[in-house]
Parts: C-alpha cells; sequence; structure tokens
C-alpha cells in the first residue's frame, strides 16, 4: 500500500460534473493498493497517518496531529502510485491491486477513518476510467519543521 499525504487548506474531486468529496483544512491521501495489500495494512496506515504530527502549532512548528487541529481527511483511490517506469516509456500497472480487490482495501481504510468520527460518506471511488478534476489549495506558506 503506498499513500501520499499533503496538507490542504481545502481540496475537493469532481468525476462528470458532480461534487464526489470535498474538505476543508487536513489531509488529501492519495492511496494506491497493491495487488497484496490487506485490510489489516489500512487499519495500520491509517494509524500512522493520523498520528502524523506535520501540523503547525502557535510556535510555527510541526508538533499538531490532523485530530488536534480538527482537520479533515480526503481520500482518494489512486492506482498510479504502482506506476513502474523503469523499463521503457509505457508505465506498468502490474504491481497494483485488482480494482475489486483494491476497492475492498480502500472502503476498510475509509472504514477506520469512519469509526473515529470522520464523515466520508461523500466519496466515491474515481474509477480509472472516469474523468475526474480536483481543486486544490495548498498551504500559502513553506513548512518550517
Amino acid at each position: 500500500m503506498r499513500a501520499v499525504v499533503q496538507r490542504v487548506l481545502n481540496a475537493g474531486v469532481t468525476v462528470d460534473g458532480e461534487c464526489v468529496g470535498r474538505i476543508g483544512r487536513g489531509y488529501l491521501v492519495l492511496l494506491g493498493v497493491g495487488h497484496g495489500d490487506t485490510r489489516a495494512e489500512a487499519d495500520k496506515l491509517w494509524s500512522k497517518l493520523r498520528g502524523l504530527r506535520i501540523n503547525e502549532d502557535e510556535n510555527g512548528k510541526t508538533n499538531l496531529a490532523l485530530a488536534d487541529v480538527d482537520g479533515e481527511v480526503l481520500v482518494v483511490s489512486q492506482f498510479t502510485l504502482f506506476a513502474d517506469v523503469r523499463k521503457g516509456n509505457r508505465p506498468s500497472f502490474v504491481k497494483a491491486g485488482a480494482p475489486d480487490h483494491a476497492k475492498q482495501v480502500w472502503l476498510r481504510f475509509n472504514d477506520a477513518l469512519r469509526a473515529e468520527g470522520y464523515d466520508i460518506d461523500s466519496l466515491a471511488i474515481v474509477d480509472a476510467m472516469d474523468s475526474a478534476t480536483g481543486e486544490i489549495t495548498f498551504r500559502d506558506q513553506p513548512q518550517q519543521s
């Protein structure tokens, strides 16, 4: 399982003109599921992500976790995180999980968030064939550690 976590001021995903997810301040998580990934790994990854202290405190230091800043989470299924471009010019996705498997693990990841009170009922898996667009507002200043 692979995840890219980006702190955002707001983020949204639109598929075929319909908003399928939108958050304010929090984390945009691009989640890639491999063919061998399990529901237990999804739980472990969420446990790690929710504890990351990557939000600034009153002194500008990254000491605060997601819950400390009442952050929100937008999780987008992203099989392209498993792209292998070592050979040739066409990416290989053989290590990415099959769509049905990836969906089950992705849903388990979201269940873990929901169990902690995060509202994710409005989200939908973006099918690889869907025309998805997004808008994101990142931090307006560089992060200091």
